[in-house]
């Protein structure tokens, strides 16, 4: 290809020599699309100007130097790369080509080039970088662009200065982050006939915001378009409805500046006050542009970010790229929360902690039926037949969200008519602490995991496999409801311990009741250590994790904790088939960060032990027996319910293994477009008996994405008595404004640092140490993160959650159930966290007064009234009745057992 082409020889094809944007030009060119006229100088120009100025050898040089300057021996792998450490090469590179006059053959053919557009015609000349607009990264900005150029001796200055800025140091610094190597870059420089716009703007042909594919999006403002891309003016913002060819809503500015053509190039101006509230693009013209936007995304093949410019009525196209971080499209968010029986109450109980989002359709069938079926056997098997009838509890969803269902008619014979059946479901079923758990319920789920993990799925019809991913849900759920027996068997032994301490036996100065429950062994506790000795053996005999016994050591720990779940909605990958969560943790480890939690545990050990040898010391042998005895329940019961959540997931993978054959099978049939399509149907689609509705998965997801926006009420119906209930629910009822957010606090200490706000397993690469840990909820599989998070904060979650109980083995600070942490908290923002009170401070960017965790020794009376309170809450894992009848024999033996001058 010659050093210069015109717009109407070049097209996607000749992207390596002409660059994204002018490929982008020429393509819309041969399409008979309103562009105005123009060429392009290409990449071998550019190379030729390097040879023969002799540079080349001296640009990778001092690129070099300004990636030296970056943390990190690579820099493609340090996401922090500024700018200005690049600033200094990027000077010195500016001068090298200032130093160079464009070699005469181009120089000529620059000018032939330039009279076919016409004497003296004013042009605009832009960069179009051979790495412009790569899947996932863009480069929009990162060169230069130079408007109202006129004049040969003009065009050529501008084009040598194009050719530099692919060395600014922001160009620098970007291609650094993405990984790309300075030696394959080069540039090609586009020349185009200026627009003498009255108008300009840019138009996304799907809605960036929502990520609605049938909405267009345009921003408009006066003068010429660079200001708008530049971001200087305020501009009207138009959106049209795609389907119905109109307008749905505009915002019009009031515009104080414009950008107009002058003798030296551009410059701002005021606009003139007729036009200031005047909207730039009626109705009409609006559409027409719009209906520009859809020929322009059609001949590209995606949704297209546009500039265009308008003059004399007429519009015309300056650029168009693809849109390269378009998100998905999102559904409205529900405001209605009415339930589908206004008569029965719903509840956001402990479920909660493992369904924080709206659920799959699949999910939300299986689990449905799986949860009603298992509380029913249990509830018959503790209260008797005669106390459950048909329909009277399941777990539907509302806007996508799961809850308990009870008709008040159950709840009252459950909750006043069964305390010996509740005495018998809070001893474990009357074979000791988790006895029922332990000796019952895994050996039974691990027998029906095992049959299905030994069937060949390629030789299983689909009906079998349909029944296979039906038959290990029952069997999670079944296991699942077994395990809530221990949340309230749990609570009430810490809370009765920590009353009898605070009130009996503690004496200014003494530690919390906590101290005296820390430091033993859990299954998530063991997870961490086995990934901890995977770093240990890899620091000596693997550190970059490629030698032939990785993958078996990996591979061991693998098969003991692959199936912990991040969330039970079985769409949701365990680390069993994506383990990077899991390798970004043994990274950490292997660059020295994080805690030893052999040293952690050791030291909570022995201030456990020495702060029981004291306290039973000076006790009388009344006081003492009746300290060892309820000492020795909480730490019998408090680690089984960290070993027995940790289980819940063991079909999961199996689970995950049936369903991509279905997808896989589905997709080749033709009936979705991806295996993981599958989520997104119903039971029946899938088999076949019900046809999927034509875009049925793609509105699901987006109806799924608005919901996820929604904050669930904890209680339903609202507006009723019971939402009184609410506050001893995981998560606080009302919505919070103001600096200060308030929740439970659960773990003590307070600590000032940088929020980290995740959203699941595939941000954790995003944690760095001294982070605060800002999600919706933890698991157990969070558990690593908690070895370089320096305090915890959450919208769901209770004293005797995951993240309380591991928060307070790693001695940080943690609030939890705020509602809102995660909407109102900017990730990296500085944020003060004060676990005793039970409140995180927004310091607005500022960097706060720097903190440390603290031992927990200071147990205000704040923190204890609410601790006690949502622990009461964390009760109601088996649904409302067992939470409201052991909150009504709490608050009858309150009056026999004094907590300290707590209220109401």
């Amino acid at each position: 290809m010659p050093f210069i082409a015109g717009f109407d020889r070049i097209g996607k094809q000749d992207v390596a020599q002409v660059g994204g944007k002018a490929a982008g030009l020429g393509e819309l060119t041969r399409a008979g699309l309103p562009v105005p006229p123009g060429f392009v100088l290409t990449t071998d120009a550019y190379r030729d100007f390097v040879d023969r100025a002799g540079i080349g050898p001296a640009l990778l040089e001092f690129a070099a130097l300004g990636a030296d300057s970056a943390p990190g021996s690579d820099v493609a792998l340090a996401p922090d790369v500024a700018p200005d450490r690049f600033e200094e090469a990027s000077a010195r590179i500016r001068d090298l080509f200032a130093s160079h006059a464009v070699p005469g053959p181009t120089a000529t053919a620059l000018a032939a080039a330039c009279a076919e557009l016409g004497d003296d015609v004013p042009v605009a000349v832009r960069s179009s970088a051979t790495a412009e607009d790569l899947p996932g990264a863009s480069f929009a900005g990162q060169q230069e662009t130079y408007l109202n150029v006129r004049g040969v001796d003009a065009v050529v200055v501008a084009v040598r200065n194009c050719w530099a800025s692919l060395w600014t140091a922001r160009a620098m610094a970007y291609r650094a982050r993405q990984g790309i190597d300075p030696a394959e870059v080069a540039l090609a420089v586009v020349v185009q006939r200026m627009v003498d716009a009255t108008a300009a703007g840019v138009m996304f042909t799907a809605n960036p915001g929502a990520g609605r594919r049938d909405e267009i999006l345009i921003s408009a403002a006066w003068g010429l378009g660079e200001s708008v891309v530049g971001g200087s003016v305020t501009t009207d913002d138009v959106v049209v409805d795609r389907v119905r060819g109109e307008v749905g809503s505009r915002r019009t500015a009031e515009k104080a500046v414009m950008t107009v053509a002058t003798e030296a190039g551009t410059a701002e101006r005021e606009v003139p006050s007729e036009l200031r509230g005047r909207p730039v693009l009626d109705d009409a013209a609006a559409v027409e542009l719009a209906r520009l936007g859809e020929r322009i995304e059609a001949r590209a093949g995606a949704p297209q970010d546009v500039e265009w410019a308008r003059a004399d009525g007429a519009f015309y196209v300056v650029q168009a790229r693809p849109i390269t971080s378009l998100p998905e499209p999102v559904g409205e968010q529900p405001t209605d929360w009415s339930v589908p029986n206004p008569k029965d109450l719903y509840f956001r109980a402990s479920i909660v902690e493992q369904l924080p989002d709206p659920l799959t359709p699949l999910f939300a069938d299986l689990v449905d039926a799986a949860v009603t079926r298992s509380l029913g056997t249990l509830f018959r098997e503790f209260f008797g037949s005669e106390r459950l009838r048909e329909g009277e509890l399941g777990l539907p969803t509302v806007n996508g969200y799961a809850y308990y269902r009870y008709t008040r008619a159950a709840l009252l014979r459950f909750t006043l008519l069964s305390p010996p059946a509740m005495g018998r479901l809070l001893s474990g079923g009357g074979q000791g602490g988790g006895g029922r758990w332990r000796l019952h319920a895994h050996p039974k789920y691990e027998r029906v995991v095992e049959e299905w993990t030994a069937r060949d799925v390629a030789e299983l019809s689909e009906d079998t496999l349909l029944a296979g991913v039906r038959e290990l849900v029952d069997a999670g759920a079944e296991y699942y409801t077994s395990v809530q027996a221990i949340i309230p068997l749990a609570a009430t032994a810490e809370i009765c311990f920590t009353a009898y301490y605070d009130t009996l036996v503690r004496r200014p100065g003494d530690p919390p009741a906590t101290t005296f429950v820390l430091g033993f062994d859990s299954e998530p506790i063991r997870a961490e250590k086995s990934l901890y000795e995977l770093a240990r053996w890899a620091r000596e005999h693997d550190p970059s994790l490629g030698g032939e016994q990785w993958p078996a050591r990996f591979g061991e720990h693998l098969r003991r904790y692959g199936h912990t779940v991040y969330n039970l909605d079985i769409v949701n990958a365990v680390p069993a088939d994506d383990p990077r969560p899991l390798l970004a943790t043994v990274s950490m480890y292997l660059r020295g960060e994080g805690t030893d939690p052999y040293v952690r545990q050791a030291g909570l050990a022995a201030r456990r032990e020495s702060a029981t040898v004291a306290v039973r010391a000076r006790l009388d042998p009344v006081r003492r027996a009746g300290f060892d005895r309820l000492l020795r329940w909480a730490q019998t019961v408090g680690p089984l319910r960290e070993d027995a959540l940790a289980d819940v997931g063991l079909a999961w993978p199996r689970i995950r293994q049936l369903a991509a054959e279905l997808g896989r099978r589905l997709t080749e049939a033709g009936t979705i477009d991806r295996p993981d399509d599958v989520y997104w149907l119903h039971p029946d689609e899938i088999i076949g008996r019900v046809p999927v509705p034509a875009g049925a998965v793609g509105e699901r997801q987006a109806r799924w994405r608005g919901q996820r926006l929604a904050t669930p009420p904890q209680v339903l119906p609202r507006n009723t008595v019971l939402e009184r209930f609410g506050s001893m629910m995981p998560a606080v009822m009302d919505e919070q404004t103001g600096p200060v957010i308030k929740g439970t606090g659960a773990s003590g200490g307070r600590v000032t640092g940088p929020a980290r706000v995740l959203g699941g397993p595939a941000e954790f690469g995003r944690m760095r140490p001294g982070d605060v840990l800002v999600t919706g909820i933890t698991t157990p599989a969070w558990t690593s993160l908690f070895a370089m998070a320096s305090a915890v904060v959450t919208d769901i979650g209770g004293p005797l959650s995951h993240s309380s109980i591991v928060a307070r083995e790693y001695g940080i600070p943690a609030v939890l159930g705020t509602n809102v942490a995660t909407r109102r908290i900017a990730d990296g923002a500085q944020i003060l966290v004060d676990g005793d009170a039970g409140t995180v401070t927004l310091l607005d960017g500022t960097s706060g007064e720097a903190t440390s965790p603290s031992d927990g020794s200071a147990e205000t009376p704040v923190r204890s009234r609410a601790w006690r309170r949502a622990a009461l809450g964390a009760t109601l894992g088996l649904g409302a009745a067992v939470g409201l009848s052991a909150l009504r024999r709490h608050r009858a033996a309150r009056s026999h057992l004094p907590l300290g001058g707590e209220e109401g």
